[in-house]
């Protein structure tokens, strides 16, 4: 059995306008490739589709993974591989269907992006000191025209 040798980085979270710094447990793309038995470049594909956001070493540029990225990458490939959806068609959910709906979440009664839900997540949290936008599939694929799905 490999065994993973994964390190524990400092670095930088952006969160709303201030910086925070916190421990967390990151990977190199290696790793994270023999974890989700992927291939290095469907990994690279998944983050140039806006599906991960890994965190960027400055100095190196190497790509660090979180287990946050670990989760989507076996999410994506599962909505892919498993439900027969097309990287498309991921696309267009991700900017049609509302986030709570997308992440399942369970605490939209204190959220303020479901309290507000015809102005996007990530505009409706730009200001939130924890928000997670910078590395949320929804944020990344902001730019993406919403198509019409159905006719009334």
């Amino acid at each position: 059995m490999i065994q993973l040798f994964s390190k524990i980085r400092k670095i930088g979270i952006h969160a709303g306008r201030g910086k925070i710094n916190a421990v967390k447990k990151m990977y190199l793309i290696g790793e994270i490739s023999r974890k989700v038995k992927l291939s290095q470049k469907r990994i690279r594909e998944y983050e140039k589709e806006g599906f991960i956001a890994p965190v960027r070493e400055s100095k190196t540029n190497n790509r660090h993974y979180t287990d946050l990225d670990i989760k989507q990458i076996k999410q994506v490939n599962t909505l892919i591989h498993k439900h027969g959806l097309t990287i498309s068609c991921l696309k267009t959910l991700l900017k049609s269907a509302p986030c709570w709906n997308i992440f399942d979440c369970k605490k939209t009664g204190e959220c303020e992006v479901f309290k507000n839900p015809h102005t996007p997540c990530y505009v409706t949290m730009k200001n939130a000191p924890d928000s997670r936008c910078n590395t949320c599939p929804v944020y990344l694929n902001r730019n993406q025209k919403p198509i019409k799905i159905l006719f009334k």
